[in-house]
């Protein structure tokens, strides 16, 4: 299924894709529906922790919807499917996006966090703020959404404790993520790089597990004004979903709603900054970035049978 979070005469409502509308939970809930799971309808991390039994009363609903509980998808004003209070996220993902920054050594996963605070939805704006970064760049990512609680999750295991996908873009500010010392080396800032107003648009969709059944095999595209800039496919991960929620679960009992960020392949306008060590790989399939994230751009991050996620970048 594909769950959406929008808003409908001001309020916030939970609704679920059918065909071309978006079907409102609670609006079509069957008669009988339990109070808890009323309850769910109208909050995502409850639909979350209710697992399966919300999956199956959700179906029920879009079964029995009359017209009045419909929507068209393209009148609905979407929101961020969720918002969680942390991303918890994995960096230096793919070799490709290793390959066209200053090189780094590392035996595990890179380890770092974005605040909901920057949470935006599919079609809201990018803030481009000249007092935080002059170096916006983009980085197409699909989203774990954790639905079982645990920790120490074998990543054998892992795949039963992922509710849903969805998509990132985690938007960066590359002049304050890095800085080069003379001898050529670096230093990573990932707290001020990753964290500022509008860094973390996700959307539009939060989609079931159960409709993506290899998260290891999707194709994964940027376009800016319509260049491709990113192409790759999950397949090149260097540690898999299951590897990370393996991961990430070490440090952290992982919860209902808790979302893992899973990294970006190459083609960023990082690597052809040269002032921050970018390297410049020459690519005949995707289109070499110009220089980073300019007002009036149209950035379109997509993974296929999850969602394509649009936003435009203006000025702040």
């Amino acid at each position: 299924m594909r769950f959406f979070r929008y808003k409908r005469n001001g309020a916030l409502r939970l609704g679920a894709l059918d065909g071309e509308d978006v079907v409102d939970l609670l609006d079509a809930a069957p008669n009988g529906t339990a109070a808890e799971m009323l309850a769910a309808f109208a909050d995502m991390k409850r639909l979350i922790a209710a697992g399966t039994d919300g999956i199956r009363v959700a179906k029920a609903a879009l079964r029995s919807a009359g017209r009045a509980a419909r929507t068209p998808l393209a009148k609905v004003q979407l929101l961020a499917p969720l918002v969680p209070d942390l991303i918890l996220c994995s960096g230096e993902n793919y070799w490709d996006h290793r390959e066209e920054k200053p090189a780094v050594t590392r035996k595990d996963p890179e380890f770092f966090l974005k605040t909901g605070l920057g949470v935006i939805a599919h079609g809201e704006d990018i803030v481009s703020d000249p007092r935080v970064t002059k170096k916006l760049d983009y980085e197409t990512e699909l989203l774990i959404v954790i639905g079982k609680a645990g920790r120490h999750i074998p990543a054998s295991r892992a795949l039963e404790h992922i509710y849903g996908y969805s998509v990132m873009n985690d938007v960066t500010a590359r002049d304050r993520q890095v800085t080069l010392r003379p001898d050529g080396s670096s230093v990573y800032n990932l707290g001020p790089g990753k964290n500022f107003d509008t860094c973390a648009p996700i959307g539009p969709a939060l989609v079931t597990a159960d409709e993506v059944p290899d998260p290891q095999a999707l194709a994964l595209t940027t376009r800016v004004n319509g260049e491709l800039r990113q192409s790759n496919t999950t397949g090149k991960m260097i540690w898999t979903c299951a590897q990370l929620v393996e991961f990430f679960s070490t440090f952290v009992t992982l919860q209902p709603g808790v979302v893992i960020s899973t990294g970006t392949p190459g083609g960023t306008a990082w690597g052809t900054d040269a002032e921050l060590g970018g390297k410049k790989p020459m690519r005949k399939d995707v289109v070499t970035a110009g220089g980073y994230l300019q007002p009036g751009d149209e950035v379109v991050c997509e993974v296929e049978g999850v969602g394509r996620l649009v936003n435009r970048v203006v000025a702040g």
